[in-house]
């Protein structure tokens, strides 16, 4: 019923608290179509993970700039809200809260996404009990690797790529 990344992506936000992995599979699955096809609601939910990744790490500025973006964006897109099983006016709130708290510089902290589909919601307990992980768990803020994971991940694949993209380019002479 619901597509397996935001599954995946509604498991991370809940368990691990890996906002940057959150982002990174939505993106992914946003990015499959078109771009003159595009959902914008996968943007805003998005964008809420990259703030509250920013706000955890202390970029201010940057969790600031992507709520209010997220904001912007999923207020718009309330039936996408509803279709994806949530509580559209306790998700704006939510969004709200979230942006009034960034704006005044308050310390990260840990949230739950309204779910008002009770079968999704049952769903994403299970897959936390499936891997054994508490659901609802408060982030671990002395995780080094999850707070600065941007700068610590493996990025051997993206530069290799990188490389074979410009060899690429130079060989046809762009």
């Amino acid at each position: 019923m619901y597509p397996e990344p935001y599954l995946a992506f509604l498991h991370e936000f809940h368990t691990t608290r890996d906002y940057f992995e959150c982002h990174e599979i939505l993106e992914e699955y946003w990015k499959e179509d078109p771009p003159e096809h595009r959902k914008e609601y996968w943007v805003g939910l998005i964008q809420l993970a990259v703030a509250l990744y920013h706000q955890r790490r202390g970029n201010v500025k940057g969790a600031k700039r992507l709520i209010s973006n997220s904001l912007h964006l999923l207020s718009t897109e309330r039936k996408a809200l509803a279709n994806l099983g949530l509580d559209d006016d306790a998700f704006i709130l939510l969004l709200r809260t979230l942006k009034k708290k960034m704006d005044a510089e308050m310390p990260y902290e840990s949230v739950m996404l309204p779910i008002k589909d009770e079968a999704l919601l049952s769903l994403c307990r299970q897959m936390a009990e499936k891997e054994g992980l508490p659901f609802g768990q408060e982030s671990n803020l002395s995780h080094t690797f999850l707070i600065e994971k941007h700068r610590l991940r493996d990025r051997s694949d993206v530069i290799l790529e990188r490389k074979r993209q410009l060899k690429r380019k130079k060989s046809r002479g762009i």
